[in-house]
């Protein structure tokens, strides 16, 4: 395979990484904190599960019809700042702000009261969200025109995207500790103030320290008047149409679906299996083992996962790399069946660093093969359009997350899964452990297989990069 020495002036600055990564700790800090507060509604506020389903699935539903239509706008806006960071600082304000607010709820008001005040609320958060986030990610694909420098600027921000994973499942812990807080509403209150304000802060960093792409042809961008909404509306779809007829595109988001979806399948398995397989329904006993393990993941992705995906990605290729990791990742599915030990809780972080390939190794690469695929894009289509790959690409992930939920539902409830009693039976415990591994596995294999025909390698990727400069000289930035 032939391999081509990044340019000096392709390598993107450790600083502008820091600042790339920074938004990307805010990215994935909100959906972290989010997922745990969430216990929160139905547990300290007793507010039914059902309409607390209602409201994880509903904002989210508006959140992935409007990714596209962002992405749309900041592909085709002009201003002196730029395409994309405008966006990111003002969504950032705008879903900081609305996190804060959120949360403030109280046990005495009604449960009807406390619905309706989140689900509006909640609205403007995952608007906000695709304000910042659809920008953010298109902001990275045009960072850097070399092949492996897209890849290591990836490293870094999920490395620090990483990081929220990290610090996330001890939420939880803070929030119900009477020691910290009196009652769990009040520390949920208080936490989100803290958490709103530091990922805005970290939020605004893209927009004020990273550069921009300047637009090689600005007359192909659409005018965002008001008066052009028809033509708008009719180029929007052409624009959907486009990025879902790019087949190289379409196959990673056909493995992320597979990969993630799997992956979020089982999510909250391991805690149950970990409360009760190992302690036996006990969740005094459990502590905060089901919180290490996040931790643990999340530490075993960010120091050994992407710093090895990124080096085998230099040396073979990303497609190669990203096999060779969910290879890897179903051997550490396989190890879960004795690293669920009752007679050992320790053994639970064995199969730890091998797992950790299979969504540590698909953002890393998958990310920066996206932004391959815009050159492809550019060169067959003559735009730029990573705010709409990115939008379509980021929809697939959320609609994986929206079926995972439902199927992981169904799972439980096929393997016989009671939730009020805390002695499971042997046949369910088993019967959801071997759910907990042969999900994954069959979702890894059928992502390897969508996958195997990608041909975007690194040679092929500078020949496209060749024929860009060919037509419109070296790519500028702002």
């Amino acid at each position: 395979m032939a391999h081509y020495k990044t340019a000096k002036e392709d390598i993107v600055p450790f600083g502008q990484k820091l600042a790339f990564g920074s938004g990307h700790l805010a990215n994935q800090l909100f959906p972290a904190a989010l997922g745990v507060f969430m216990v929160v509604l139905v547990m300290s506020l007793n507010m039914n599960p059902v309409m607390a389903g209602i409201l994880g699935a509903l904002p989210r539903l508006i959140d992935a019809l409007t990714d596209p239509i962002m992405g749309f706008i900041s592909d085709n806006t002009k201003s002196k700042w730029g395409r994309r960071k405008p966006y990111i600082l003002v969504g950032s304000a705008i879903t900081g702000v609305a996190f804060m607010v959120m949360w403030q709820l109280n046990p005495d008001n009604s449960q009807t009261y406390n619905f309706v005040y989140f689900l509006i609320v909640s609205v403007f958060f995952y608007i906000g969200y695709t304000i910042f986030a659809t920008p953010l990610i298109g902001l990275g694909y045009e960072m850097t025109p070399d092949y492996n420098e897209r890849t290591r600027l990836m490293a870094v921000s999920q490395w620090m995207g990483q990081v929220a994973w990290m610090i996330a499942p001890w939420f939880w812990v803070i929030i119900y500790d009477p020691d910290i807080f009196a009652t769990a509403p009040e520390g949920a209150r208080i936490l989100a103030i803290w958490v709103g304000a530091a990922c805005m802060i970290l939020g605004i960093m893209p927009a004020l320290f990273n550069r921009e792409m300047i637009v090689p042809d600005k007359d192909k961008m659409a005018d965002l008047s008001t008066k052009e909404l028809a033509a708008n509306t009719k180029e929007f779809f052409r624009g959907i149409l486009l990025t879902v007829k790019n087949k190289p595109f379409m196959k990673l988001c056909g493995a992320t679906f597979f990969i993630f979806n799997g992956f979020q399948t089982i999510a909250q398995f391991a805690m149950f299996i970990i409360v009760y397989y190992l302690f036996q329904g006990d969740k005094v006993a459990s502590g905060t083992w089901p919180a290490w393990f996040g931790t643990v993941s999340a530490m075993a992705t960010a120091f050994l996962v992407i710093p090895v995906v990124t080096k085998i990605s230099e040396k073979v290729g990303k497609k190669n790399a990203f096999i060779i990791a969910t290879l890897i990742s179903i051997i550490g599915y396989g190890l879960k069946w004795w690293g669920f030990n009752p007679a050992n809780p320790w053994m639970m972080f064995m199969p730890i660093p091998f797992l950790s390939f299979g969504i540590g190794g698909l953002f890393t690469l998958m990310m920066s093969m996206t932004a391959d695929v815009c050159d492809l894009d550019e060169l067959n289509n003559g735009e730029r359009r990573e705010g709409m790959f990115g939008a379509v690409y980021w929809w697939m992930v959320k609609l994986g997350t929206a079926l995972a939920l439902l199927t992981s539902g169904i799972v439980l409830q096929a393997v016989g899964f009671d939730q009020t009693i805390d002695l499971q039976s042997a046949e369910t415990l088993t019967n959801l452990r071997i759910a907990d591994i042969l999900i994954p596995i069959v979702t890894a294999l059928m992502a390897i297989a969508i996958i195997w025909k990608y041909n975007i390698t690194e040679e092929r990727a500078h020949e496209i990069r060749q024929a860009l400069v060919s037509r419109r000289g070296k790519t500028l930035h702002q």
